[in-house]
């Protein structure tokens, strides 16, 4: 998939999709959106030292190699489950400008994301463990049960098949009792999909240049 690197509100790189019209992140900001959605009102949620996370849409890695500073800080110790069917290439990989942004030490774990194998774990840090999977949501099969999902498919207007009922039942069934989804997609269709699925649905504030997200709980 041919992707464009572009700037965002808030100096931090995106890429931009020709073929969808349609960017990985908000313009208003990838790492504020980011870490709005998926840090702040998802991955703290869970006071777990040891933490299960799945990601729908791995794409430029922003999302772990943000729950991965994280977890250097916090001390808790994150296995992190990410689906990917359209990889992005190590080396476009490599111009974004994520670890100058966030944490300018963590540039060679950022690149490792990227470059680690697919399809098994790998420890990045004593911290951090990724399994990165290859595959498309709707043909993935789980092994383990999760405690925070961050949901951060293309918007439902360019992906409708990944914003199912089924789909969210399939996450509900592996998520461990407490575990919280978050998604910056806040349409009614994909709350009651949540709502349908078993998930306790609450609208959130969202970040610059989006009114409201979700996040779902299992409880």
């Amino acid at each position: 998939m041919h992707t464009d690197l572009k700037i965002t509100e808030d100096g931090s790189h995106t890429l931009f999709v020709p073929e969808i019209d349609e960017c990985y992140h908000s313009t208003h900001g990838a790492i504020q959106e980011s870490r709005h959605i998926f840090i702040q009102a998802g991955l703290k949620q869970c006071q777990k030292e040891k933490i299960r996370v799945l990601e729908i849409g791995f794409g430029t890695g922003l999302n772990a190699f943000l729950t991965l500073v994280e977890a250097e800080g916090s001390g808790q110790k994150i296995h992190y489950t990410t689906l990917e069917k359209y990889p992005v290439e190590v080396e476009k990989a490599g111009l974004l400008n994520y670890p100058e942004k966030i944490n300018p030490g963590k540039k060679q774990a950022f690149l490792q994301l990227h470059a680690s194998s697919w399809n098994e774990e790998v420890r990045i840090t004593p911290f951090f463990t990724l399994e990165k999977i290859e595959s498309d949501f709707t043909e993935a099969i789980f092994k383990n049960q999760f405690d925070v999902v961050y949901f951060d498919a293309f918007s439902p207007v360019k992906q409708p098949e990944m914003w199912s009922q089924s789909l969210f039942e399939k996450i509900f069934a592996h998520c461990n009792p407490g575990a919280v989804l978050t998604t910056y997609c806040a349409k009614g269709v994909v709350r009651r999909a949540m709502q349908g699925a078993g998930f306790k649905v609450e609208r959130l504030p969202g970040p610059p240049g989006k009114r409201e997200i979700l996040r779902g709980e299992r409880v």
